[in-house]
């Protein structure tokens, strides 16, 4: 197992530095709604500073752009892109990303998605110039008729979430978390396989700064593995599956979990759509539930569905912290927000 290191990542920010768009970060309101989990004082106002990372901005809508460009150059680099081109499974973003830098390099994509991934993927997917194969009902099917392609074919086989080049290139956002919240404490993210984590995780770990690893109940590939003390099946049904419906987690994610920094919470799919609903109607921001998933484990009673107050969100911040939750993806159809 590779293990990731900082400077896997400062050469993927290197390498990338040109071809994505740098994250914008914006400063929340807390004390009510989003961030509503830590009051300070007799007032109830909130004692910690909040701030969202808008990365579904990004080329293709997410922070898959990120390795699926580092992934691609780095071949190139080494004179390994072949006639056949590049093809992964994806539950859609990273599909997207895959096309999108392989339409920039000129390489041929394949891309293999499950049958219930959203039509608004599969048609920007085709958009993108990409061949794309729906086996199946979830990601595993899919990934299975991949390597089985890879195999036939000689494609360069890639991957949603696992492996090196990938994770690197996705935590190349903290390096631009920093550029605008200089002293970020705190930085939030969704997880699925745990790509985005692992990459988040090895940078945030160089710079002192804690990771809130965030997972829906019916989807948690990550915090079973911790649990369990080594990669698991699981099963997986969420509102998020779509982008988060890894049925396990990597190694690497593994391995970036067991650090101190680190803590890795559950949210209910009720709080998840109450978070994208919020982040809607309050900044107007159209999110995909596995963006709204990070959100969520930091509010409070709005994402309570029993009534509970807000201390029964699954991470408080302490006074003063720091916390930038990352938005990895928009790539779902906008009405769902508002229902």
């Amino acid at each position: 197992m590779h293990h990731l290191s900082y400077g896997d990542v400062k050469t993927a920010a290197d390498r990338v530095a040109t071809g994505v768009r740098p994250v914008a970060v914006a400063r929340a309101d807390v004390g009510a709604g989003v961030g509503a989990a830590a009051t300070g004082g007799p007032s109830g106002a909130p004692d910690f500073e909040l701030f969202l990372a808008l990365e579904f901005m990004q080329h293709t809508g997410s922070f898959k752009a990120r390795g699926a460009l580092n992934f691609l150059l780095a071949h190139r680099e080494r004179e390994e892109l072949p006639a056949a081109g590049v093809t992964l499974a994806s539950g859609g973003n990273a599909g997207l990303a895959c096309a999108w830098a392989a339409r920039g390099l000129g390489v041929p994509a394949t891309v293999f998605l499950p049958e219930s991934a959203p039509q608004v993927k599969v048609e920007r997917l085709r958009a993108y110039g990409a061949d794309v194969r729906l086996v199946g009902t979830e990601y595993a099917d899919a990934a299975t008729a991949c390597e089985a392609f890879a195999a036939d074919t000689g494609a360069l086989a890639s991957h949603a979430y696992d492996h090196p080049l990938i994770a690197a290139g996705a935590g190349t956002l903290v390096e631009e978390i920093r550029a605008h919240v200089p002293l970020v404490d705190t930085v939030v993210v969704s997880v699925g396989g745990g790509g985005l984590f692992a990459g988040v995780a090895a940078a945030a770990q160089h710079h002192g700064i804690r990771v809130v690893a965030v997972e829906p109940e019916r989807c948690r590939a990550l915090n079973a593995a911790l649990e369990a003390g080594r990669v698991v099946d699981v099963p997986v049904d969420s509102v998020a599956a779509d982008s988060l419906g890894a049925r396990r987690a990597s190694s690497m994610a593994l391995a970036a979990a067991g650090t101190r920094n680190v803590r890795s919470v559950l949210v209910s799919d009720e709080a998840v759509v109450s978070a994208r609903r919020e982040l809607w109607e309050r900044y107007r921001l159209a999110v995909e539930n596995g963006a709204a998933t990070a959100v969520s484990a930091i509010r409070g009673a709005v994402a309570a569905p029993d009534g509970a107050d807000g201390q029964s969100a699954p991470y408080v911040p302490s006074p003063g912290e720091r916390v930038v939750v990352v938005l990895c993806g928009a790539n779902a159809d906008p009405a769902g927000t508002a229902r």
